[in-house]
C-alpha cells in the first residue's frame, strides 16, 4: 500500500529536531531507521502530517563509557551494537539479542532507540533493556528527562515518551563480576518476531545463582520481569533442575496475547521452557 500524504524534514541537529517537532504538533512522528515505522506507513497504520528524520544528528548515534555505564545513542543501529567492544565487554546480553533480530538489511537500518519508542512487546530489545535494568533519556521543548526502563512501557505500542519529546540516548549499568546471560527466543521462521523471547541474567557466587533477573519477550502488552521466578532462582543452587524448577514460575502474572502465532497457553509453555534453557546458560550450568 501507499502511505498517505505527509511533509518531510531532516533537522541538523537535536534542536532543530526539537523545534521541528514541536512544530508539527501531535500528528508528527520522528523516524530514525524506519523499520517499525515504515511498514505502519504503508498500511495506514500510522498518518502522520510530518516526519521528522534524525537520520544525519551524529549525536544521537554511538557507545560511550560513562564509568559504571554506558551510553547508548537511540541512533546506533543493531548492526553497531553486535560489533561494539564495550557492550561486549559490559554488556553482552544487549549484542547477543540485537544479533536475532529479523535480518542483516535489517539490522543495518534499524536502531536501538527506534526499537525501543516502537515499544511493541513482540520485539526483541525492550525486554533486553528492562532486564539490564537501563534509564532512557528523553529531551523535548520542556528539557531533558529520565525514564527507567520498568516505566517506559505504558501498553501496547504505547510509551511514557511526550509529543515533542524525542529518545536520545539509553544508559545501561555494566555487568560486574559473575554475571552471565542469555537470549532465548522462540520463531517461526527465521526473520519473525518472537513468539516469545527470554532475557536472562544470573549472577553466580559460590555455587548458587545469588541474582537472577528474567525479561519476557510478547507475554503481555508490554515486555514484562518474571519477578516470581527472578526471586525463585536467587539463592539456588546454580544446577539446571533447580533453575528448571525456577522457571516454572516465569509465566506467573503474565497476560500472553493470542494469535495466530500461539495461544496464551502455548506462549506460557514456551515461556517456562525458555527461561529454565536461559538461566542454565547464564548461569554457566
Amino acid at each position: 500500500m501507499i502511505p498517505v500524504k505527509f511533509d518531510y524534514v531532516r533537522p541538523a541537529t537535536l534542536a532543530e529536531a526539537i523545534s521541528a517537532l514541536a512544530d508539527g504538533g501531535e500528528d508528527a512522528k520522528v523516524i530514525a531507521g524506519g523499520q517499525s515505522l515504515l511498514p505502519l506507513l504503508r498500511l495506514r497504520l500510522a498518518y502522520p502530517d510530518l516526519l521528522v528524520d534524525v537520520g544525519d544528528i551524529a549525536e544521537l548515534r554511538g557507545v560511550s563509557d560513562q564509568g559504571a555505564a554506558l551510553r547508548i545513542g537511540a541512533r546506533t543501529t543493531h548492526y553497531d551494537i553486535v560489533g561494539d567492544p564495550l557492550i561486549a565487554a559490559h554488556c553482552g546480553l544487549l549484542a547477543q539479542a540485537a544479533g536475532t533480530v529479523a535480518d542483516p538489511a535489517v539490522r543495518h537500518r534499524g536502531t536501538l532507540g527506534g526499537s525501543l519508542a516502537h515499544g511493541d512487546p513482540a520485539g526483541d530489545l525492550p525486554a533486553v533493556i528492562l532486564a539490564l535494568d537501563a534509564t532512557l533519556t528523553a529531551r523535548g521543548p520542556g528539557g531533558e528527562r529520565e525514564i527507567s526502563a520498568a516505566d517506559f512501557f505504558v501498553d501496547y505500542l504505547t510509551t511514557a515518551l511526550q509529543p515533542g519529546e524525542i529518545l536520545t540516548a539509553i544508559t545501561v549499568p555494566k555487568l560486574g563480576e559473575g554475571w552471565g546471560y542469555r537470549y532465548e527466543k522462540f520463531h517461526r521462521t527465521a526473520q519473525s518476531w518472537a513468539t516469545v523471547g527470554v532475557a536472562a541474567l544470573a549472577r553466580r557466587s559460590n555455587g548458587t545463582v545469588a541474582e537472577a533477573r528474567i525479561g519476557l519477550t510478547n507475554m503481555g502488552s508490554v515486555p514484562v520481569r518474571a519477578a516470581a521466578a527472578e526471586s525463585a532462582a536467587a539463592g539456588a543452587p546454580a544446577t539446571r533442575d533447580a533453575l528448571r524448577s525456577a522457571a516454572a514460575h516465569a509465566d506467573d502474572g503474565t497476560e500472553p496475547p493470542a494469535d495466530l502465532h500461539g495461544a496464551p497457553d502455548y506462549r506460557r509453555h514456551l515461556a517456562r521452557v525458555l527461561t529454565g534453557r536461559a538461566l542454565a546458560a547464564a548461569a554457566g550450568v
